[in-house]
């Protein structure tokens, strides 16, 4: 029983601190920008800058990084992945059109398949082979 709680820990640790630093992270660079820029022509746009988003995905590079070269892919995936669904399901969930669903549902699978590709290059790359498993 102690093997197992010892081979479990880590692996559920690499899963809550890519969690945690997604929810964090999603507020520092998102959570403070709730304003659509209106331009002369009545167009808008935002409310998040490009600037925002790619300071996101850099910062979140690094508990991904941190997970999987410790061969904790799927730690690094769905713990990212559900930070930032929770993220955007609480940010946006005021929208009273109800469309906000779709945005989070993006958010939740294109986060999916970009963690998995990454996840899986460092684990390729800092182990010099596949991930545990393949």
């Amino acid at each position: 029983m102690r093997r197992r709680l010892l081979k479990t820990v880590p692996q559920l640790v690499s899963g809550l601190v890519p969690a945690g630093v997604a929810l964090a992270m999603w507020a520092a660079w998102l959570g403070w920008d709730q304003q659509r820029d209106v331009h002369p022509d009545g167009t808008t746009t935002g409310p998040y800058e490009a600037w925002q988003v790619i300071g996101l995905v850099l910062t979140l590079l690094v508990p991904v990084y941190w997970a999987a070269s410790r061969r904790h892919v799927a730690g690094a995936v769905f713990g990212t992945t559900a930070g930032l669904t929770v993220a955007a399901f609480v940010d946006w969930s005021d929208d009273t059109s109800g469309l906000f669903v779709i945005g989070v549902g993006m958010v939740a699978i294109g986060s999916l398949v970009a963690t998995t590709f990454v996840s899986w290059v460092i684990a390729s790359v800092s182990n010099g082979r596949g991930p545990a498993g393949s």
